[in-house]
């Protein structure tokens, strides 16, 4: 099933008297359970790429279905239900709320979606333990390590149970033994059936993928397959 179409989708800037195309034209489908690496040089286009599939932008002209949904023709309202209800963001910042705890870093998005909270605490915690962290349910941000903090910022985006899993350069800001770790369970959420799309420009990332995306001024210059 095609979760994701993007059909003749321009995002274009004006800067300085001059126009910028971010996005020049890009068409891409993305189907249910692909694992997705999105590349491309400083430039590219590939952030904009990344805000466009996580309606976290829209486009300049062009059309942009979600599960059926015409995203281009949503509301700032609409787009956030999106983003809460369907899509779970891993930043390379990690994006913590520094005073709270594991827990409730993790029920934030299910505190927009009005879970109770009884409900919350439980799904919380599953989806902590689902990352290992089950011992680091209480601790706060400053008192984990780099790598359990992104393992908190993946079970946050596991909690909801999306459509699509968006990780921006997940490793980054990590040392390389953390790093694996990272891409070890992103690995494991796609085996269980989860959509993952990658934004990276690290090729040795960019491998965990099962298809490469490769973005050059606002084009796609390449769409290729992994065998595995």
């Amino acid at each position: 099933m095609t979760l994701i179409s993007l059909k003749s989708i321009y995002k274009i800037y004006n800067v300085g008297g001059e126009e910028v195309r971010a996005l020049d034209g890009v068409g891409l489908e993305i189907k249910e359970n692909e694992y997705l690496a999105i590349m491309g040089p400083s430039g590219s286009g590939k952030s904009t790429m990344m805000n466009m599939i996580g309606c976290l932008d829209t486009p300049t002209s062009g059309f942009y279905q979600f599960e059926g949904e015409m995203v281009n023709e949503m509301d700032d309202d609409q787009l956030a239900s999106i983003r809460n209800r369907k899509i779970g963001f891993i930043f390379q910042t990690f994006n913590l709320l520094p005073k709270a705890t594991s827990q409730h870093n993790v029920e934030i998005p299910l505190i927009y979606a009005n879970i109770r909270k009884n409900k919350r605490t439980e799904l919380a915690m599953e989806a902590l333990n689902s990352v290992g962290l089950s011992d680091r349910m209480h601790h706060k941000p400053n008192e984990l390590s780099g790598g359990q903090r992104q393992r908190v910022a993946i079970a946050r985006a596991l909690v909801n149970s999306p459509s699509i899993i968006l990780a921006d350069e997940p490793t980054g800001n990590l040392d390389s033994k953390s790093g694996h770790e990272i891409m070890v369970i992103l690995d494991k959420l796609h085996k269980a059936g989860n959509t993952i799309i990658l934004v990276t420009h690290e090729d040795e990332i960019a491998q965990h993928a099962h298809r490469i995306i490769r973005l050059f001024d606002g084009k796609i210059i390449e769409d290729s397959e992994i065998k595995k």
